[in-house]
């Protein structure tokens, strides 16, 4: 008996594939991505570049010397940092056990929390301050006679404008363990539900929470409408007090400002890495 074999075509006979289409389309992805580059980069770089002309004829580094040296920078800087840390605390205690809840027993709950969480990109920043001043201006609930108590104040709305990002971030870690599992595996050693969050939920959602942490990091560091309208004395508002009275501090402040936001997104870029490695 025969068998019939169709010969393998060589290399060289091998039909060839039109690479135009490809080409074209590497093209115009590169023609777009250097647009939008230049497009943020043009003008941080101009900023950069003016925030160098301090000195007349010299090209240096003295509008940063000054806003280093100026005394309301450190304590500005300061206290965004701590309302920052307190406002991404208070948010995780609020977050963590609802999104773990609504996973683990209501599910169909996960449409009403998302539309509950995305109501500071709806309410404006001056509408939600406005409406805290009037809530909380009057008896019984008078919170903004002092500056602690409105800063306490403060903190709540910035843990507010976290929730976007904070349950984003925790809700996709918990869909990516196995939330009933590891809960049924807890119960069965005689963990408590502060014991499964405390020891087993939070630490499988290291990279998740550190996500969401760093993004609201970064939104409060910078916030000025709500700080402004509450009187207290942080980053924002002394960012929009020195463009009014300094020339070349604020380009330098800017530089400041944008190196700590990209500083608070490499290290999600990091860390999220280095979880997938």
């Amino acid at each position: 008996m025969t068998i019939a074999t169709t010969p393998i075509p060589t290399a060289a006979e091998a039909p060839s594939v039109d690479a135009g289409p490809a080409k074209r389309n590497r093209f115009w992805a590169w023609l777009f991505f250097t647009l939008a580059a230049l497009y943020f980069l043009v003008p941080l770089g101009a900023t950069f570049w003016w925030s160098l002309r301090a000195e007349k004829g010299v090209l240096g580094f003295e509008a940063y010397r000054r806003l280093f040296d100026d005394s309301r920078f450190w304590p500005s800087l300061t206290e965004s940092v701590f309302n920052a840390v307190a406002a991404i605390l208070l948010s995780l205690l609020i977050i963590v056990p609802t999104a773990y809840w609504v996973t683990l027993k209501l599910p169909k709950l996960r449409p009403v929390i998302e539309f509950i969480t995305l109501l500071p990109f709806v309410i404006p920043a001056v509408v939600l301050v406005f409406g805290l001043i009037r809530l909380y201006g009057r008896p019984p609930l008078l919170l903004t006679a002092t500056y602690g108590s409105s800063r306490i104040l403060l903190i709540c709305a910035y843990a507010a404008l976290s929730f976007p990002y904070m349950f984003r971030s925790v809700d996709n870690g918990l869909r990516a363990i196995d939330v009933r599992t590891l809960t049924e595996a807890a119960q069965s050693l005689g963990a408590s539900w502060p014991t499964i969050l405390r020891r087993v939920i939070f630490p499988n959602l290291r990279v998740a929470l550190l996500s969401g942490a760093l993004l609201t990091f970064a939104i409060v560091i910078g916030e000025l409408t709500i700080a402004l309208f509450m009187a207290q004395h942080t980053f924002g508002p002394y960012m929009a007090e020195l463009t009014r009275s300094k020339v070349y501090e604020p380009s330098a402040m800017a530089i400041v400002a944008f190196a700590i936001t990209w500083a608070a997104m490499g290290m999600i870029a990091l860390i999220t890495r280095e979880k997938r490695r």
